[in-house]
């Protein structure tokens, strides 16, 4: 350390150094205050959400513990809309209904989507044009795809319809009968997202070393063997994804089935979604719908909770 003398009054005052962690602490402290202006970056993007997310979930909370009578009028009534809805026999009945929907439709387009991606192209000209022929059915509005198939399986002018009811012989007609709708509105969302599972696994698979498979071909691994010690391993990661994306908008599913049937014939396609626009915009019923909401958000939060819980664990 060095001393350092000045004279004030006729006598010597030692001067010391400031010691170096002072030293170090000023610039720090310097720069944490230059790291502050970041927060000008974010904060376009956190008013977007307050806008978009925030106010607007709020409104629902405020509109769930209300009866809403006029915009002027509102009486305050607690829990009471949660209660009604919790014990609705058509809520529970559109609850197992989705649930067995999104069931289904994890255990088509997983393994479809797995198998499609294995036996893509990996290298030369045909990948492009394979890539882009499985992501077509993507690129289609949910409406659009609603209306298509509105159209294909229909018996008198559908080609679908009309082939499974003139060469395959089975007499189908989605709008009288339930079973045919079920199958209809699950083989219409197989056909529009199994593509996205494909993207994900084909895009897992690119990015598996080359090695990994020429030692399993010097050792002479069947192509099975490779894809379940290579390939399926390396895919978890991929696969938490897509369980995760599928499971939330096949759960959340409203546009399609309620444009190919309705929600009908009956009940038999009226998902959650469809009930609660029934009750908001048929009925015109806000603090149900508004508590319906809140239940509905909350029971996707803990499903996705427990997919990604599991799925992460096992893959430890």
């Amino acid at each position: 350390m060095t001393v350092a003398g000045s004279q004030v009054g006729g006598e010597v005052v030692a001067a010391q150094e400031p010691p170096p962690q002072a030293e170090e602490e000023a610039p720090r402290a310097a720069l944490k205050r230059k790291d502050n202006r970041a927060w000008w970056l974010v904060l376009p993007v956190v008013v977007s959400v307050a806008f978009t997310a925030v106010i607007p979930l709020m409104t629902v909370v405020n509109f769930s513990v209300q009866d809403v009578f006029s915009p002027v009028d509102r009486v305050f009534v607690g829990l009471e809309w949660f209660r009604t809805i919790s014990r609705d026999p058509e809520v529970r009945a559109a609850l197992v209904r989705t649930l067995l929907f999104s069931a289904q439709v994890l255990l088509l387009e997983i393994p479809l989507g797995v198998a499609l991606a294995v036996v893509m192209p990996r290298r030369g000209v045909w990948v492009s044009v394979a890539l882009v022929l499985v992501a077509l059915p993507l690129l289609i509005p949910w409406n659009v795809v609603g209306t298509i198939w509105q159209i294909f399986a229909r018996g008198d002018i559908g080609l679908g319809g009309w082939t499974v009811n003139n060469v395959l012989g089975i007499n189908f007609n989605y709008t009288l009968d339930s079973t045919d709708a079920w199958i209809t509105v699950l083989v219409m969302d197989v056909w529009h997202w199994t593509p996205l599972v494909a993207l994900l696994a084909y895009a897992g698979l690119r990015s598996i070393p080359e090695p990994y498979f020429q030692a399993a071909q010097i050792d002479g691994a069947s192509a099975w063997a490779t894809f379940r010690h290579i390939q399926l391993p390396r895919l978890r990661g991929v696969l938490t994804i897509a369980v995760l994306l599928r499971f939330m908008d096949s759960f959340m599913i409203y546009t399609e089935p309620f444009v190919v049937t309705g929600g009908g014939p009956g009940n038999a396609t009226s998902f959650l979604s469809i009930l609660l626009s029934k009750i908001a915009v048929g009925q015109f019923d806000v603090g149900p719908a508004a508590a319906f909401s809140l239940l509905y958000f909350l029971i996707v939060q803990v499903f996705c909770y427990v997919f990604f819980t599991v799925l992460t664990r096992s893959g430890r």
